[in-house]
């Protein structure tokens, strides 16, 4: 059985979309109608912005989630999945891909979010770090050791766990994780520490715009950060994504329990192809492919 799964923030390029909006009129429409409802032409920033630019939260997740969407709903005839996931930011894209949001309400949130999360890094200098080479369990118990806000924030493969938290405390935990083994613990430049403590004030502003917004029932089970497992329920997908926000990303678990439920070809449907390289590493076995960025 096929799932689609969503990549998250980091996978964005300039020029994403473009051939896309170019070639297909239902793509250019959409498009479109993204830049009236996010309020500026987010179309000029990925199609022909700067790297730099692109690189903003309140504009990579949403030009993420557009391009994303859009490939989904262009190829929809084609659409045959029996679920769908999306790594952190992407798991936007996945509800409105199993029709729990629209279009609109989904690029909504994700812009309240994008920029939610922005303040939350201002109030205090946070970071994530990419560990390479150590098993999850040292990497969590290093972390409750350090003195400090650090933990555990991207499961992405085994052998590759992200953390996040305060600047300082992230520090000190590359530093025991090195000593520990690890092949690498290095600071990654990113503006704060997502999916950490840290995020807590972005996750009580996002609760209240979800709570607000119309969640309709999935036509297919959503496999979701938090839990790691298929929802159907439209309450607890709502909780589920309100605490994402400071919960870890449980890519590594999804994919296994995916697996597990009989799900092994998986089709990446976003910019970029970092998904398939991770789910290759989770399950080595899996069919993997991505939608053509025509």
């Amino acid at each position: 059985m096929k799932a689609y799964v969503f990549p998250g923030q980091g996978s964005q390029f300039v020029g994403m979309g473009k051939e896309l909006y170019e070639s297909n009129e239902k793509a250019k429409a959409l498009f479109e109608r993204a830049n009236e409802v996010i309020g500026f032409r987010i179309t000029d920033k990925m199609f022909e912005g700067d790297a730099e630019a692109l690189k903003q939260t309140e504009v990579t997740q949403p030009a993420i989630f557009i391009h994303s969407v859009i490939l989904a709903q262009v190829m929809d005839q084609d659409f045959d999945a029996k679920a769908v996931a999306g790594h952190s930011l992407g798991e936007f894209s996945a509800l409105v891909a199993a029709g729990v949001l629209s279009f609109e309400d989904g690029l909504v949130l994700v812009a309240k979010r994008a920029s939610a999360m922005q303040r939350a890094c201002g109030l205090e200098r946070g970071t994530m770090a990419a560990v390479l080479g150590l098993e999850d369990q040292i990497v969590e118990t290093i972390c409750s050791s350090i003195e400090g806000t650090v933990v555990p924030a991207n499961y992405n493969c085994p052998g590759q766990l992200v953390i996040s938290g305060s600047y300082d405390a992230v520090e000190r935990a590359c530093e025991a994780l090195k000593e520990a083994g690890a092949r690498r613990a290095l600071i990654l430049p990113v503006s704060g520490a997502f999916h950490s403590p840290l995020m807590e004030p972005a996750r009580e502003e996002l609760a209240q715009a979800i709570e607000h917004t119309s969640f309709a029932n999935p036509r297919i089970p959503i496999y979701q950060n938090v839990s790691a497992t298929a929802v159907t329920d439209t309450s607890t997908l709502k909780k589920n994504l309100i605490a994402q926000l400071t919960a870890p990303v449980k890519w590594t678990q999804s994919v296994q329990h995916m697996f597990s439920d009989q799900l092994h070809n998986f089709v990446e449907c976003g910019p970029g192809n970092v998904l398939q390289g991770l789910i290759k590493k989770i399950e080595p076995s899996a069919e993997i492919s991505s939608v053509s960025l025509k």
